[in-house]
């Protein structure tokens, strides 16, 4: 596969991508786009216990993830991304915190703040393309792919350049198998964090593995789930994809809570 022209020449870095945590809207199944729904308590929390993971780079398993403190936190302007990029910035030691316009969430249009049911009953046939065809489709009145990869392009190379900014250049002349020595960060590799949501990450991730916009549903994200890139001499390997084991207290809990739900109606 071709080197993306957005990564600098023998670039040797790591993006960190981690989605926001649950938000009210999620919570009431609402479709939210680029509007403004604050985080819940459950979101609140898996803030926190993301920010705390990257924090802790080294507790097993350790995250592919080089030492010291994040180059940048870079979040989307809408405060439930910006919630918990504030978080992992303070536990981390980030030395800048910004907002990037470029990977603001994909609008939805007329579908803001609808739930999925009122969707599937209002535009059948628009949520069956965007769903079948995204690259030809999308919500009635929001933004399509092309759009959206358009806006994303020049945030990432704002991102790359200043990962890029202070470092030696490396090569892809290297052993590049894993198991082997050598393979991996070195400890003073730079790194920066990226807060956003599953819709700008999908686009994201096409556009930096350099893969077509009809692929869109190949990626998911979890709530807060981290996902690691790794850049190799110029070259994007994906290291580790939606980790979510931070979250392993908050789902205990819950599992916890719907087996003492069961026991007390005498459901197995």
């Amino acid at each position: 596969m071709a080197r993306s022209p957005l990564i600098p020449e023998g670039l040797d870095a790591t993006l960190v991508l981690v989605r926001h945590g649950e938000s009210e809207w999620i919570r009431q199944g609402r479709f939210q786009g680029q509007s403004e729904t604050p985080l819940s308590a459950l979101g609140r929390q898996q803030a926190a216990l993301v920010a705390a993971r990257l924090a802790d780079q080294q507790a097993s398993p350790a995250l592919p993830i080089p030492g010291g403190a994040p180059r940048e936190v870079v979040h989307s302007p809408l405060s439930r991304a910006a919630d918990v990029a504030r978080a992992i910035a303070d536990a981390c030691g980030a030395y800048v915190l910004r907002s990037e316009p470029g990977i603001l969430e994909l609008s939805q249009g007329d579908w803001e703040g609808v739930t999925s049911d009122e969707i599937a009953r209002r535009w059948p046939a628009e949520i069956s393309a965007w769903r079948h065809n995204p690259e030809l489709a999308h919500a009635p009145g929001g933004e399509s792919l092309q759009t959206v990869r358009r806006r994303v392009r020049p945030a990432l190379a704002r991102v790359l350049d200043e990962l890029g900014r202070d470092y030696p250049r490396g090569t892809v002349n290297r052993p590049q198998v894993g198991g082997y020595h050598g393979v991996g960060q070195a400890a003073d590799q730079p790194w920066s964090v990226l807060v956003a949501h599953d819709g700008v990450f999908k686009v994201i991730m096409l556009t930096l593995l350099d893969l077509p916009l009809n692929r869109f549903w190949m990626f998911s994200w979890s709530l807060t789930g981290i996902t690691v890139l790794e850049i190799r001499g110029g070259r994007p390997v994906l290291r580790a994809h939606n980790l979510t084991g931070h979250l392993a207290s908050i789902e205990d809990n819950q599992a916890r809570e719907a087996a003492e739900r069961r026991g007390r109606i005498g459901a197995l």
